[in-house]
């Protein structure tokens, strides 16, 4: 995982910030939000990188758009993006990519990018595309994120989660680019519908 993110600068510095994103990532109170979630969303914007207009300042915020994750606070991404502001000027990066890496990691706080905004729509893609995982890995998926909210009671964890589903199968697309639609549309949606009716129905998660 380093080795990936050096590539992505020339500055000989930058080793030591990306041992500090990685141990952010490595924090004991995330279960989902960890290295595995950020190696995932780097392949799949790996996957999708044709469709980027600048598929490199999309890794560079995949780095940092959970890189500061607290499951008790509701400002996770713009915390997140003002790290990026901090950082990346100190490893020579132009104020323009700056602004595009800590704008595209506040989009993930809702995940709707505007149509033709290429990088935004390569990076929502990339952090949903668990959604559509098969069934097992789903159900992992959503154990590791309970147990991110262990401090949540079970009703008001079941509300707020289904909250959360239920704006995402509103959105007119969950998907933006096709590839990601092709590859993941259909079964997040049957993921979804089927965890919401077990939410509303109160029937423990399969694990």
């Amino acid at each position: 995982m380093l080795a990936r993110w050096t590539a992505l600068f020339a500055a000989p510095e930058a080793e030591p910030y990306g041992e500090q994103l990685l141990r952010r990532w490595s924090e004991p109170q995330r279960k989902y939000h960890t290295v595995r979630h950020l190696a995932a969303t780097l392949s799949v914007v790996d996957r999708l990188a044709g469709h980027a207009d600048d598929a490199d300042l999309v890794r560079v915020a995949a780095w940092f758009h959970d890189a500061i994750y607290a499951p008790d606070r509701t400002e996770n991404e713009e915390r997140s993006a003002r790290l990026a502001e901090r950082v990346l000027p100190e490893l020579g990066v132009a104020d323009e990519a700056v602004a595009e890496v800590a704008r595209l990691v506040r989009l993930t706080a809702e995940h709707d990018p505007a149509p033709g905004d290429h990088n935004g729509e390569v990076l929502c893609d990339a952090d949903l595309a668990v959604l559509g995982s098969p069934p097992h890995i789903y159900a992992g998926y959503t154990a590791a994120v309970r147990a991110e909210y262990a401090f949540v009671p079970d009703e008001d964890f079941r509300k707020g989660r289904a909250e959360v589903l239920e704006r995402l199968l509103a959105l007119p697309s969950l998907y933006r680019t096709q590839p990601a639609r092709s590859a993941y549309a259909e079964r997040a949606a049957m993921n979804m519908r089927t965890e919401l009716a077990r939410l509303r129905d109160r029937v423990p998660p399969v694990t």
